[in-house]
Parts: structure tokens; C-alpha cells; sequence
């Protein structure tokens, strides 16, 4: 292995795990000082009676997110019935002067009181996070819209030459850039009119506001109120995924961010890579042996995952980091990565590995099978040629997966259709989605990864319920784009229940059964032997045919 050049280095990333919570008591300390620095130029912190005041009426409304046990962000809110203060009120007389009787448990709408993140985490995008979980407790109370008064810092640069109004339209417009407007619509909500004198000690504001309002489109008004109603859809992103030469590092992490910036604007929970989307890497390695230059592009499997750490909790999403190679202790594994957006990260390792892999390579196949748990549900990652084996799918569906994940990479059409045949029977056999991804387009100068086939799809069962052809979406072949699917998992319990067939059901544990076993083999001794007894024999493939 020749020396690390520099631009393997890792950046340092501060390592997050981010919890989003409802306020305790014991929070206040950390309170009072973020908002001592974010309201450093106005009253700073509110007393402790207020925040105890708020928690003691609306505990479930006051949400903050913690990282590795610590407050950083926080989004503070009451129920009014609207109509009782409409649109003129000001910040003092709708909050009951910081005592917070004007909280009405039967109103209809969600007030806005505050929210902060600590100047150090605004990076982080945490200020979304909070309106996200403000709308979705919006939507599970049952209330007709979410409300607030928001500060426009940005006017006092701009008071001598237009009005407050002229100024809001530059700024809705994007002609402006204010600092909490601009943030305000980006996250739907949209401007009701000017308040004057809403917070008269906001000199950076003139003490205008915009009163801003969020519509609750599920709202029922003969509905009664639903408390801590859990969502059954799911919105998943898939990138398909086009194979380029880079230059460096960075080059390669700029396309990675593009697709996560991307599906996470469309508000998705997770973004799925392909296998060893990183292959441009190799280029860079070098290396005229393929065994040598994937060793050698093993050494960018850390600082991407790292990057891509950052960008789960940068940007909300989950993400499925694909596969990337992965050498220790001498021998060579591929492994996908889950990236968590609260800041944790798992991994899978690839179990069987192809023929080619093993000769080729010298790659060797992982001996655990993961469940994973996400805030989106229990989800499973297999890696292109272990869709290919049914007992694996089977075992993750009895620990409850309902969404497997399958990052692939195959050259041809035949070795594609494997993968996809079988990830639609995984589909069908246990009652769950199976999402596909893998790369087009080729690498004319890394060798046995030259070329590329891909058509990215999500899969469902076969039933009424679901596509009348099982396939949920499904991508242009051999054309980079992403896929957005949305899955509804009450179709999967309804499927399970009262299905025309019900394959989990109708098994008969009476007669078979699938188990693990932790037994070593010599399978990777076996193949890797046959591979040096080839090797004399083959100094370049032109074409593979392999699955992964």
C-alpha cells in the first residue's frame, strides 16, 4: 500500500447525536443561556417563572433538540382560540404579559411564542427540525393553523428608504435577504399583514413584525383532537446515481451533497446511495492493479462517512451511504453505512460476496445480519448479491422490517434483472417495499468498474391495495435522476390481515423454519483460492458479468 496522500485526510467533524424532546424543568440553565447570546441586544433571557409558567400549561408544546445531552435549539408554543385577539395583538397581550393564561387547551390555533438555536449550531439547519415537529404537533392536536409573529431584523439597514411593507415584498420576492423572514417562507408560511409595535424594544426591527401564518391542510373542524397520532407514510428518496471522473475529494463531495440538499427538499426521510458510488475514487488512487487501487481507495471510505454524518444532520435526512470498501486487519469487506440524522451511524456488511469480488478483489463477505430502528420505522440494508439469497430478507422481516433497502451495481442488463427479480419476490415473500438503486454511465480508466446498468425502482406487494404492476416508482434506465416514493405502511398490516394472499401468515412453521447460524465457513478461503488459480490466466476483463 503506497503512503496516504493528504487529500485522504478526514476533516475534523465534531460528532453530534441530536434528540428532539419536550422541555423538562431541569432544562432552564441551558435555556437562559442560549437565549442570553441570541437575545444579547434586546431583554435576553426570560425569568424562570415564565418558562415554568409555560411548561406548566402546554408541557407537550415546548420541543427542544439536545445534542449528546445538551440543549441547543428550542421552539416555544401556546394554543389560542385566534379570534379572541386577531390580527393587531402584540406580543405581550396574546402571552398574558409572560404568564401564559391566554393558553386556551380548546383553541383553534398554535402560537408561536419562540424559537432559538444556540449561534454555534446554526449551521445545522435545526431551526427546520423545530418547524417540522411544531407542524406535525399542529396536525396531530387537530389545529386549523400554526401562528407567529415574526421579527424582520433586516429592515434597520433599509428603514431610511422604504416601508416596512416595500420591504417584506423585496424579501418575499428574493430581491432582500432577512434573516428570519427569508428562513420564515422558506418554511411555508406565508405573511397575514404588518403588526406595528409588536415588540417595541426591537429597535433592529423599527418594532414592526409580520404576523405569519402555516395552514393545517388535514385540519377537521368536526374531528375531535388527536394526541400523539403516528404518521404511516413514509417519503423515501433513491438517487440514481452517474459514474464521473473527479478531481479530488471535494469534487466528489460536492455531487454527494447536491442529492442529499435535493431529496431532503422534498421533505423525505431518507436518501438511499448506490453500491460503491464512490468508485471515481479509484481513479484517483493511481494503482495499476484493481486488488491494489480498491485498498487503496478504502482510505476515502472515512472521511465520506463522516461528511456524511454531517449532511444527515445538516439536512434532516436519513441517509443509506450506498456501500463503500472497507479494509481492516488486513482483509477487505464492503459495507453500507445508515447516517442518521439525529447524528448516529450504523453499518452492514455486504454477506455474500460474487465470484468476481473475491477473485478480483480478495473481498471478503461480513457475518451479521442488521435490524435497523429509524424514526421512520424498522428498515433493512442488503447489499446488491444478498438480495439474491431469500433467508435474509425473511429473517429481518420476523424482526419487523417493513422497508428493505438494496444499493446495487451491475454492468449489464442480465446481471441488473437479477437483482431486480429478486428484490420484487423479496417484496411479495414478506410483505414489505424494497427500494433498488445502482449507478449508469462508465469509468473509462478504473478497471472490472468500466461500465454501468441501472433502473432504479421501489417495489410494493402484489394486491389490490397496491400498483396494479407491484411497482411503486421507477426510474429512467441508465439516466441519472432521483426518485421520490411515498409508502403507506397501514397498507402492509392491512395486507398481513386481509390480503387476498398472506404469505407471512400462511407459512407452515410446522414444517420449516429459517434460523441463523454463526458456523464459519472456508466460502471466501474457497473463492479467493480459485480466483489465484484463474489469475495467471486473466491480466484484463474486458466485460463482467456480475451481480454486485
Amino acid at each position: 500500500m503506497p503512503a496516504t496522500p493528504e487529500l485522504l485526510t478526514p476533516t475534523a467533524v465534531p460528532a453530534h447525536k441530536l434528540v428532539l424532546r419536550t422541555l423538562r424543568k431541569s432544562d432552564f440553565k441551558a435555556v437562559k443561556g442560549i437565549m442570553d447570546k441570541v437575545y444579547s441586544n434586546m431583554e435576553g433571557s426570560w425569568a424562570q417563572d415564565e418558562y415554568n409558567n409555560l411548561l406548566r400549561k402546554f408541557p407537550e408544546g415546548q420541543i427542544c433538540i439536545e445534542d449528546n445531552g445538551q440543549v441547543v435549539a428550542a421552539a416555544l408554543a401556546i394554543i389560542v382560540q385566534y379570534s379572541d385577539f386577531g390580527d393587531r395583538h402584540t406580543y405581550s397581550k396574546i402571552t398574558g404579559n409572560g404568564k401564559f393564561d391566554t393558553h386556551n387547551s380548546d383553541g383553534d390555533t398554535l402560537y408561536g411564542v419562540d424559537v432559538f438555536v444556540d449561534p454555534e449550531y446554526r449551521s445545522l439547519r435545526l431551526g427546520r427540525r423545530l418547524y417540522d415537529a411544531r407542524k406535525e404537533l399542529c396536525e396531530s392536536l387537530n389545529l386549523r393553523a400554526m401562528v407567529a409573529g415574526g421579527r424582520i431584523p433586516g429592515y434597520a439597514q433599509y428603514a431610511g428608504e422604504m416601508t416596512p411593507a416595500k420591504y417584506v415584498e423585496m424579501v418575499r420576492n428574493k430581491e432582500l435577504t432577512d434573516p428570519i423572514l427569508t428562513f420564515q417562507l422558506s418554511n411555508e408560511f406565508h405573511v397575514r399583514k404588518i403588526i406595528r409595535g409588536y415588540l417595541p424594544y426591537d429597535s433592529e426591527s423599527k418594532a414592526f413584525a409580520t404576523l405569519l401564518e402555516w395552514i393545517n391542510v388535514y385540519y377537521d373542524e368536526d374531528s375531535e383532537k388527536l394526541i400523539g397520532n403516528v404518521k404511516s407514510n413514509v417519503r423515501i428518496g433513491i438517487v440514481q446515481w452517474q459514474m464521473r471522473a473527479v478531481r479530488s475529494l471535494e469534487d466528489f463531495y460536492q455531487q454527494m451533497e447536491f442529492f442529499v440538499d435535493t431529496v431532503s427538499g422534498y421533505k423525505a426521510d431518507c436518501v438511499m446511495f448506490p453500491e460503491f458510488f464512490n468508485a471515481p475514487l479509484m481513479a484517483l488512487t493511481e494503482e495499476s492493479s484493481p486488488a491494489v487501487a480498491i485498498r487503496a481507495m478504502a482510505a476515502f471510505t472515512e472521511p465520506i462517512k463522516t461528511k456524511l454524518m454531517e449532511l444527515a444532520v445538516s439536512y434532516n435526512i436519513n441517509v443509506i451511504a450506498g456501500s463503500m470498501p472497507v479494509y481492516e486487519d488486513g482483509k477487505l469487506h464492503n459495507v453500507a453505512y445508515l447516517c442518521r440524522r439525529d447524528g448516529t451511524v450504523d453499518e452492514q456488511y455486504k454477506l455474500h460476496v460474487t465470484p468476481d469480488e473475491a477473485s478480483y478483489w480478495g473481498m471478503r463477505g461480513g457475518d451479521k445480519l442488521r435490524c435497523f430502528d429509524t424514526d421512520f420505522g424498522k428498515i433493512g440494508i442488503l447489499i446488491c448479491y444478498d438480495v439474491e439469497f431469500p433467508e435474509l430478507a425473511r429473517l429481518l422481516s420476523e424482526e419487523g422490517v417493513k422497508i428493505l433497502f438494496v444499493p446495487f451495481w451491475t454492468d449489464t442488463k442480465n446481471a441488473y434483472q437479477r437483482v431486480r427479480l429478486c428484490a420484487q419476490a423479496r417484496a411479495i415473500e414478506n410483505e414489505c417495499y424494497v427500494a433498488i438503486t445502482g449507478s449508469v454511465g462508465n469509468l473509462p480508466r478504473v478497471e472490472n468498474m468500466d461500465i454501468q446498468y441501472s433502473q432504479s425502482a421501489v417495489f410494493s406487494p402484489s394486491d389490490f391495495a397496491f400498483p396494479h404492476d407491484a411497482i411503486v416508482a421507477e426510474a429512467t434506465p441508465n439516466t441519472e435522476m432521483t426518485l421520490i416514493a411515498d409508502l403507506d405502511l397501514d397498507l402492509l398490516k392491512d395486507l398481513n390481515s386481509s390480503g387476498a394472499v398472506r404469505n407471512l401468515r400462511d407459512r407452515r412453521k410446522d414444517l420449516y423454519a429459517v434460523s441463523w447460524s454463526v458456523k464459519k465457513t472456508d466460502r471466501d478461503d474457497d473463492l479467493l483460492a480459485q480466483g489465484e488459480e484463474r489469475a495467471p490466466r486473466t491480466t484484463k476483463r474486458k466485460l463482467m458479468h456480475t451481480a454486485g
